[in-house]
């Protein structure tokens, strides 16, 4: 599990537009919230993304991009997004190759199969690329409220 303190793990994915987005291209400008998920369109998933989305102004006043990350393709994250009307970026780790660098993948078993799942988790990062806040096993109702707390703790003076 990464702890606060320690640099973010860099990455590039294509998000629901095909684009390639790179953590780095941050950096020195916006803090990021990266929010792991399961699966789109389920609904945990569905009311964390919509709650983020609902929200992305106040975290973007605060210098602030949200990305939403799962194992999911562009094509299925584009549907997700149009169906709820998201606005936050969601990328699209189909390898899991980022989800196992943040320690979000577990091997879980359903029905007596074991796969490999996300851990519902969110990382808040600073502009430096350093990770301030590490999330895991979240629940996701009234979690985005915790998180933009955090964010509006980040801009306050050390004391």
């Amino acid at each position: 599990m990464l702890q606060a303190g320690h640099p973010a793990p860099g990455f590039t994915l294509p998000d629901a537009d095909m684009e390639n987005f790179t953590l780095e291209s941050l950096r020195g400008k916006q803090h990021a919230v990266l929010f792991f998920y399961p699966r789109d369109d389920t609904p945990f998933c569905t009311l964390e993304a919509t709650d983020f989305s609902d929200r992305e102004e106040e975290f973007a006043r605060r210098g602030c991009v949200i990305l939403g990350i799962s194992r999911d393709d562009c094509m299925r994250h584009a549907e997700f997004r149009d169906k709820h009307g998201l606005s936050v970026r969601l990328l699209a780790d189909m390898e899991g190759e980022v989800s196992r660098k943040y320690g979000v993948c577990q091997m879980r078993e359903t029905d007596g199969v074991k796969k490999l799942c996300i851990v519902r988790s969110t990382f808040i990062i600073d502009s430096r690329g350093v990770l301030r806040h590490a999330l895991y096993d979240i629940k996701p109702r009234g979690h985005v409220v915790e998180v933009l707390q955090l964010v509006k703790q980040m801009e306050q003076p050390c004391k």
